[in-house]
């Protein structure tokens, strides 16, 4: 096997590692709430520990590579990955859990940039660059939904565990191969911008943690307020960290064009909707419709082959013919509609009837939505700012996610709360009680979905008004 195939393995094997690691522990959520006691709000967590920190250092991890050399940042950040995933599969406690998740997320945001721009070094421009990029972006894609069916599969084969575990053979097989395929990367002279790193990933992790503890503490309570405020003030410090600093991780100059924010928002509400969704809807089919966790992650199959071929095959063929915002517009419309099928859940929902056909609207909604998502926002870039940009699209992805879900809690905390008041609690047994709740849970996230996906169609349709301000090639 010549250098090249292999390296192009190890690449696309550390971003489907890391991409995986976002949604995998999904199917495991249920058993992981009974062995360790957890309420259903704090076990987002256990997904946003990850997201946050994934997101908030990916544009400092980027600018480590650049500084370090991105062969020897990819190598050291695959390293952290494994340590830290072992921690979390061996923790008897959340707080060990929530930990290892952040690092997680942390050595994630220092590998995944730098596997982007060692490929980006493997293969020159022309056709065999864009087929690398085609089958990294299918694989960024399509992770996300593998992630679920995996997950549900380690969940019953084996434990909660190895869905953390799992990473331990991965990332040991890069560690082998790479030091001898990948190549070694040019290093740039630089600073690091640590100050906007910390504030923008303190701030965002904050302003979730009120979020979710709104609810249940009360949004007067000392607990959800100065998280509140805290964070106001985190963000706002950020924005003048990035303003004055000499080489910021952020270069404020990306939000200025109208088209590239109309992106950056578009994206963060899409994810966003989607996983708030996929947080209930896992434990739905599992607590309410009794599946295992393997066929659990099964019935997201074909959301993940959906989504997989409408990036590798719809969107090249319909990109000439519908253009960017065409097709973002169709795929927006498509994954809304998914949702509000979804919202329609009951207790007597079956699978194959009511769930399959919103659950692949939404793999090929998000499937055409997504590539032209990133086309629009890395447009009219400065090639110094490439990099940054690049970043600034998975830090909105993941940053997205995490603030999404922890809407997403506290819009279903919020209406539960009134729907309990509203029935009484006489004469319900805990579990019909669980059934109930879940299934309500469910139905709102899905219709609180459908109202982000509305939303980003909006900005779309305000901010992409140019016809060419997306290009279609």
């Amino acid at each position: 096997m010549s250098t090249s195939p292999l390296a192009l393995a190890v690449i696309l094997a550390c971003q489907l590692m890391v991409v995986l690691d976002g949604t995998v522990t999904y199917a495991a959520l249920p058993k992981l709430r009974a062995d360790l006691g957890l309420a259903r709000a704090d076990l987002s967590w256990v997904q946003n520990a990850y997201m946050l920190t994934f997101g908030g250092f990916m544009l400092l991890g980027a600018r480590t590579g650049d500084i370090l050399g991105h062969r020897r940042v990819f190598l050291a950040a695959s390293a952290a990955f494994v340590l830290a995933s072992s921690a979390g599969g061996l923790t008897q406690s959340i707080q060990g859990l929530l930990v290892a998740r952040g690092l997680q997320g942390i050595a994630a945001a220092f590998a995944a940039p730098s596997a982007l721009a060692l490929l980006m070094l493997l293969f020159p421009e022309g056709v065999a660059r864009v087929r690398a990029i085609s089958l990294y972006t299918a694989v960024s894609g399509g992770g996300s939904a593998a992630g679920l069916v995996l997950g549900g599969i380690l969940t019953d084969v084996g434990s909660w565990r190895w869905v953390l575990f799992i990473n331990v053979p991965i990332g040991a097989l890069l560690l082998m191969l790479g030091p001898r395929c990948l190549p070694e990367a040019p290093r740039n002279g630089g600073h690091f911008d640590v100050m906007g790193a910390l504030t923008i990933t303190l701030g965002t992790s904050l302003l979730v943690y009120g979020l979710v503890r709104c609810v249940p503490d009360g949004a007067e309570h000392p607990g959800v307020v100065a998280p509140l405020i805290a964070a106001g003030l985190l963000l706002t410090a950020f924005v003048h960290i990035e303003k004055r600093a000499r080489q910021p991780i952020t270069p404020l100059s990306l939000f200025v064009n109208a088209q590239r924010l109309g992106a950056y928002a578009g994206r963060m509400l899409l994810i966003g909707g989607m996983l708030g969704t996929f947080f209930f809807l896992i434990q739905y089919v599992q607590e309410v419709l009794k599946f295992s966790a393997f066929r659990a992650g099964l019935a997201f199959l074909p959301l993940s082959v959906t989504q997989f071929l409408m990036v590798m095959v719809g969107v090249p063929r319909l990109m000439p013919r519908l253009g960017g915002k065409g097709l973002l517009t169709g795929g927006l419309l498509i994954a809304a509609s998914g949702m509000v099928c979804l919202s329609r859940v009951s207790a007597d929902t079956e699978f194959f009837a009511d769930l399959a056909l919103p659950i692949v609207m939404l793999g090929i909604g998000t499937g055409a939505a997504l590539v032209p998502l990133t086309t629009a926002g890395i447009a009219g870039v400065a090639p110094r700012d490439a990099g940054a940009a690049s970043g600034l699209i998975n830090a909105t992805h993941y940053i997205g996610g995490a603030m999404g879900t922890a809407v997403v809690v506290f819009v279903v905390d919020l209406t539960l709360g009134r729907a309990a008041l509203a029935r009484g609690s006489t004469g319900s047994t805990l579990e019909l009680k669980a059934k109930t709740e879940l299934t309500h849970a469910l139905s709102v996230s899905a219709a609180t979905s459908a109202a982000f996906f509305v939303l980003a169609l909006l900005i779309v349709l305000v901010t992409m008004r140019r016809p060419r301000s997306l290009p279609a090639e």
